[in-house]
């Protein structure tokens, strides 16, 4: 019995240690679909080969515990420590979330890359934009996003990490990510394309901020309960949002040429 809940608990920790919790992947990819052009929709599916962006989800956080993409392990996230401003923050060698977002899109629009490369740049990318808003994900080095402050959520033992992933998502609203989506996916065509703009460092930075606010509201120790529920909720809700529109933003723009003829790209790799 003792073996089973050691396993149990180092499978919660490695799993804490990435992304928003699959539901919170699955409804960013799904409000993305819904948002895609049909020229960037037809070119999603010939690459993912009929198969849905919310099908590749959360592959990625599997997919890093393997020998194969082990070298993914650290561009699910970007740690700032408290008081570094974002343009200071020292480079992770081996990569980070915003450097992956963008290898990603250099990957996807060289016409010189091939259908492997497309394909597996697609799924990182799918991924990571969502882990891009999650505020933890902008969290402390020394605390490894959250992961080390402890904190309590309606009385049991948790992390501050662990409890945004997933736990204040869930304690919110027991929905189904489709339900999610239909809740959360109602802005203006105006409203939902400011939404999208600005760069990948802007939408970095914007999480950080979001990030700080949380540090700053709750303590280590702290017992997270209705209060903090009802207080964080919305954040969550507008960051599923917000990651959503922007997937979108970024694939119409590396895949349907009027598209891109109209709209900044949230990034341009210098050739």
């Amino acid at each position: 019995m003792k073996r089973i809940i050691s396993l149990s608990l180092l499978v919660s920790l490695a799993l804490s240690a990435f992304a928003w919790s699959q539901k919170g992947h699955d409804t960013t990819a799904a409000i993305a679909e819904r948002h895609l052009t049909p020229a960037a929709r037809a070119m999603v599916d010939s690459i993912f080969k009929g198969r849905s962006m919310v099908y590749w989800a959360n592959w990625l956080d599997n997919a890093s515990h393997t020998p194969d993409y082990a070298y993914t392990k650290t561009w699910h996230y970007k740690n700032i420590d408290d008081g570094v401003r974002y343009e200071e923050a020292q480079a992770n060698p081996s990569g980070d979330v915003v450097t992956a977002v963008k290898a990603q899109m250099e990957t996807l629009g060289n016409p010189a890359s091939s259908a492997a490369d497309r394909e597996l740049a697609l799924k990182i990318l799918v991924h990571i934009v969502g882990d891009m808003h999650q505020p933890m994900h902008m969290g402390h080095a020394t605390d490894l996003g959250g992961n080390r402050v402890k904190v309590r959520f309606f009385g049991r033992d948790n992390n501050l990490h662990a409890v945004w992933d997933g736990s204040i998502l869930e304690s919110g609203h027991r929905w189904s990510y489709t339900e999610w989506v239909d809740q959360l996916d109602r802005l203006s065509p105006a409203e939902a394309e400011a939404v999208a703009g600005g760069s990948v460092d802007d939408w970095a930075k914007q999480t950080l901020d979001i990030a700080t606010r949380v540090y700053d509201r709750i303590a280590p120790d702290t017992n997270i309960m209705y209060d903090e529920v009802a207080e964080w909720t919305p954040v969550i809700e507008q960051q599923l949002l917000k990651g959503g529109l922007r997937l979108a933003h970024v694939i119409n723009g590396l895949f349907d040429p009027d598209y891109a003829a109209t709209h900044k790209a949230p990034y341009t790799p210098a050739r």
